[in-house]
């Protein structure tokens, strides 16, 4: 059996440094003879106590194990952090949540250079982590495979009073809309946010096995696909089949395809950036837009409509809505089976059209995300236009200027903001932020006040759940000398979505002069880690990578 990086592991071509080597390895139990002739397959595993996201990872990591073992190779776990940006939200713990992803991918990456695994197992359920693993399968080339933990069902569903929606917007009482942002049970919030739109896009992709993201966290059926996501990675080692011969540029047309028609999150032109870089492939922000009026955001899936990622599983899951677009997507993109998508996808049928409907009669006639650009923004924000109201879609107001989201949160408390205003939260992204913190705070307050006509524009991010007018990623940034930083309350914006526009009443010259005067906000940015990534990461436009 292949041994493609792990061989001189076991050779004796450096003796006698190979005996010691050696009987290390052999302090674990393992038999020498036994390791020397079959692959050592890393498990890569975001198992943590402290979110519902990934506490059941374990259990998933023994079936994808026994897996491996009855395929003729040698597992080893080892694991990476999992923040959990719905814990951080509202205090300094959200700074250090996106610098995760980039510390994800890169101790991934060490310990598997270092450690000499000829393939490797990912398993992760939500945010950050899926792209930090996204991306180093895209650097390493090593055979390698993905089993998410799946959705979890929202507490809502537990409810007699339940309606044929988990979105919190169809009810009333607060236990009930409370009942839609509980976690029920293990595994990612059941909303179509960030980590189940990455869940999604592994399998549109092609790095795990076709039907396996959306099966709920506590399905039976999620064990048995990690016990064959197990079998298939010793196969691939034996083929050859490596990360890169499937992640290309055909898996992140199908990526950006599919991330629109299910209505994913907007942190999406975050991290498909981020990991075509690591591809060598250059992945502007304009691409959404080209895509955005050809692929309709074909699914209702919350924050954008009524039904779970449970009711998208139920439906047929991302294989049956990429065979609704089977015109659309990329067949002959590769797929971890081995198999052409297109022939994965014969095989495939919509199960509930209510769910997932008839391409001629999608939830919305564009897809969700959306890239506006203007002397507000000239590389561009995002905003989620399947999860904003017809009338909202065009608005323009008053500046209502903060220098951060706490000081907006603040305003909110005191319920000094108005309907018709532009609420404006700036130094809050990459590099000013620093980590460009989500404000789903702010956007829950706005919400809980009761206004309804308020847009809200910022350089930081938004959960992929927020609903509305939010405008997130300006850039570039206040801290980079932005035209953010020039923006004064009072200052007459211009929100044009249809148009693509985001635009404040200033000329140039006058957004020129003020800048020279700005003045950023003094943060104290903690001795470690983040003091190197304040220095290092880029734009919010080319995916906040950190740059040599």
């Amino acid at each position: 059996m292949k041994k493609p990086k792990s061989k001189p592991m076991f050779d004796n071509s450096d003796f006698p440094v190979s005996v010691v080597r050696k009987q290390l390895f052999s302090g674990t139990g393992v038999d020498i003879e036994e390791a020397d002739q079959k692959p050592i397959i890393g498990i890569v595993n975001s198992y943590t106590e402290i979110n519902a996201g990934h506490a059941h990872l374990n259990i998933i990591a023994q079936r994808v194990k026994e897996g491996v073992h009855a395929a003729g190779g040698l597992p080893y776990e080892f694991n990476v952090p999992a923040p959990c940006d719905g814990m951080t939200e509202g205090h300094e713990g959200m700074r250090f949540v996106l610098a995760q992803r980039d510390l994800i991918a890169d101790i991934t990456e060490t310990h598997a250079r270092s450690m000499l695994y000829d393939g490797l197992v990912f398993i992760a359920s939500c945010d950050k982590i899926i792209p930090g693993m996204l991306m180093t399968a895209a650097r390493l080339d090593l055979p390698s495979i993905f089993i998410t933990g799946g959705p979890n069902a929202m507490n809502i569903r537990f409810n007699a009073n339940m309606k044929d929606s988990i979105d919190h917007k169809d009810y009333n009482t607060i236990p009930e809309r409370l009942g839609c942002a509980t976690c029920g049970t293990f595994g990612s919030c059941e909303v179509m946010g960030t980590a189940n739109t990455f869940q999604c896009l592994t399998e549109a992709m092609g790095i795990s096995l076709p039907g396996s993201a959306t099966v709920p966290a506590f399905h039976a059926d999620k064990l048995r696909f990690a016990r064959k996501a197990g079998k298939r990675i010793v196969a691939m080692v034996e083929e050859g089949l490596t990360a890169r011969k499937i992640l290309n540029s055909k898996a992140l047309e199908n990526a950006i395809i599919i991330d629109l028609a299910i209505g994913g999150s907007t942190n999406s032109t975050l991290h498909l950036p981020a990991i075509a870089h690591e591809l060598g492939v250059d992945l502007p922000l304009d691409i959404f837009n080209e895509f955005n009026t050809k692929i309709p955001t074909l699914c209702g899936i919350a924050p954008s409509g009524p039904h779970g990622v449970i009711d998208l599983h139920v439906a047929g899951g991302v294989p049956a809505v990429m065979k609704v677009l089977a015109d659309d997507i990329r067949r002959d993109a590769m797929v971890v089976t081995g198999n052409t998508l297109g022939e994965v996808l014969d095989f495939v049928n919509v199960k509930d059209p209510k769910v997932i409907p008839p391409r001629d009669k999608p939830f919305h006639l564009q897809g969700g995300t959306v890239v506006l650009k203007g002397n507000l923004a000239p590389d561009g924000s995002v905003v989620k236009q399947s999860a904003v109201k017809d009338d909202m879609k065009q608005f323009r107001g008053p500046a209502r200027v903060f220098d951060s989201e706490a000081a907006c949160l603040k305003a909110l408390r005191e319920k000094t903001l108005k309907e018709g205003e532009v609420v404006v939260i700036r130094y809050e992204g990459p590099k000013g932020g620093p980590g460009m913190p989500e404000t789903l705070a702010v956007t829950m307050g706005l919400e809980q006040a009761g206004l309804h006509k308020i847009a809200l524009i910022t350089d930081g991010r938004f959960s992929g759940a927020s609903a509305g007018p939010c405008i997130g990623h300006v850039s570039p940034e206040a801290a980079a000398g932005g035209p953010i930083a020039a923006v004064r309350d009072g200052d007459e914006i211009t929100i044009d979505i249809p148009g693509r526009k985001l635009e404040v009443a200033l000329s140039d010259e006058e957004i020129k002069k003020r800048l020279s005067q700005a003045k950023a906000p003094v943060r104290e940015i903690p001795a470690g880690f983040m003091r190197r990534y304040v220095k290092l990461v880029g734009s919010a436009a080319r995916g906040a990578i950190l740059e040599s």
